[in-house]
Formats: C-alpha cells, sequence, structure tokens
C-alpha cells in the first residue's frame, strides 16, 4: 500500500523560507513523478514543481526563482524549498507521488501561511 506523508508548512513572515518535505513509500520511488499543487481559498489549484523520475524539473512561473524542487531517493523523499514567500503564496499544499502516468498518490495536504 502506498504511503505519502508531508510535513514542513506553518506560519512564516513574508520573506521568510519553508521547506516542505514528501516522503514515500510502498511504491517504486526512483522512477516516480512527484510534485506539489496549491490551493488557495477563492482560487485555482495550481501546479506549483514537479520533478519526475529522471529529474526533468517544472516550476511555475509565478514562484520561478523562489522556489526549489529536489529529491533523494535513497531517502524516498521530495523537497520543495520555498523562499522569498509573499502573502499569495498562502495556501494548502499537497504533495503528490504518480508511479505510473495517471496514477497519482496524494499526501494529507500541509498549510504554507504566510503573515505578518
Amino acid at each position: 500500500q502506498v504511503h505519502v506523508v508531508e510535513s514542513g508548512g506553518g506560519l512564516v513572515q513574508p520573506g521568510g523560507s519553508l521547506r516542505l518535505s514528501c516522503t514515500a513509500s510502498g511504491l517504486t520511488f526512483y522512477t516516480s513523478d512527484m510534485g506539489w499543487y496549491r490551493q488557495a481559498p477563492g482560487k485555482q489549484r495550481e501546479l506549483v514543481a514537479a520533478i519526475s523520475g529522471g529529474g526533468v524539473i517544472y516550476v511555475a512561473d509565478s514562484v520561478k526563482a523562489r522556489f526549489t524542487i529536489s529529491r533523494d531517493d535513497a531517502k524516498n523523499t521530495a523537497f520543495l524549498q520555498m523562499d522569498s514567500l509573499t502573502a499569495e503564496d498562502t495556501a494548502a499544499y499537497y504533495c503528490y507521488v504518480e508511479e505510473y502516468p495517471g496514477v497519482f498518490n496524494w499526501g494529507q495536504g500541509t498549510q504554507v501561511t504566510v503573515s505578518s
């Protein structure tokens, strides 16, 4: 059975940083694609960043140069480093693991709140 566990959200001041982690088990991690979506109240769900099993990276224009996605296959974990956070980044962030095309396993979600 696949399990996906997220951590690292919280409250941070504008300009601050947070690092989200996403650890998966019960699947072949190193070939799986991973990423994060975010959902803010009243806004559409947005794909923030993704990294394929081969290391191909996508980062949304809205966060490019501020967010970095990476993975450690030895730890079955992906990371989303978020720097220079603004209030616009406030959202629930959801990690996913796509072991097979179209088959998504989701983390529980973590709230990121950027506020002074």
